[in-house]
């Protein structure tokens, strides 16, 4: 018994510290500007406001950068995936020469600094006209997630028996056949984790974004919050409100494939 409750104050705790910082900027954003930084601190708002949300749709243009933050994510996470499961499988099935030092170089892009390769990067990017583009960013995202997802797919692959896929060529399947209707089933766990990844990745990455781009009209949600932040002051009330409405296109994709993560675990499988 006593364990028990050690273990429900323990991980409550832990709970309570995980969750307070979003509810902290939950209330930051639905009290008066004049309230944030009133003394003592109010833990709730004495009046509730939604200013803050009115100001940033109707004077910030937060809804264009919403859509060019949901585009770039969506199609770059979305490239990401599909080269990723046809380069995993490409390492987890085939033998070829330079394989181990094709992985190796994948492994060793992970560790490199992206900032090293910052300027080379912006010539390259100015030299094809693709700054101040959400195709250029885009481009760069799936540059840069590609070999990370490979890797991520090739583990997955490697837990799928190859006899199923022998099986479905004994029945006359091609091998691209039974990658797509045995093994890719099975594989929908891999799949929606490596979508989920890049899309998070490319949803909240400011680095990049920040460098390749500085037009009004092609500003993502990461690039239109640091413009909060001044040279004299931080508006944190609309950062706040900015917070809220980026976190719920992230909980409404988690929301619409948690159902496929579940389901991938047993589509594919073969009657024994």
């Amino acid at each position: 018994m006593a364990k028990k409750l050690v273990k429900g104050v323990v991980l409550g705790g832990w709970l309570l510290i995980t969750v307070f910082p979003l509810y902290w900027i939950l209330v930051t954003s639905l009290k008066p500007k004049a309230e944030i930084f009133s003394m003592p601190l109010r833990y709730w708002p004495a009046t509730l406001t939604f200013e803050h949300y009115t100001e940033l749709f109707a004077f910030a243009d937060f809804g264009r950068y919403l859509l060019n933050s949901l585009l770039v994510s969506l199609v770059a996470a979305a490239a990401v995936t599909v080269i990723g499961v046809l380069g995993g499988y490409t390492l987890a099935r085939f033998d070829f020469p330079g394989r181990g030092a094709l992985m190796l170089a994948f492994l060793v892009t992970q560790m490199i600094p992206l900032f090293i390769a910052l300027g080379p990067l912006y010539l390259l990017m100015s030299d094809l006209e693709l700054l101040n583009r959400l195709a250029g960013l885009m481009l760069v995202y799936v540059a840069m997630l590609v070999p990370f997802a490979t890797i991520i797919m090739r583990g997955f692959y490697e837990r799928v028996p190859v006899a199923l896929e022998e099986a479905a060529q004994v029945d006359g399947a091609s091998r691209l056949s039974a990658m797509v209707r045995v093994v890719i089933p099975v594989m929908l766990p891999g799949i929606a984790a490596t979508f989920i990844f890049a899309f998070v990745q490319c949803w909240n990455e400011l680095f990049l974004a920040i460098t390749f781009i500085d037009s009004e009209d092609a500003k993502t949600v990461p690039v239109a919050m640091n413009s909060f932040i001044t040279q004299y002051d931080i508006d944190w009330g609309s950062m706040a409100a900015a917070t809220v409405v980026s976190v719920v296109p992230t909980l409404i994709l988690f929301a619409a494939i948690r159902r496929y993560i579940v389901e991938g675990l047993t589509a594919g499988a073969v009657k024994g």
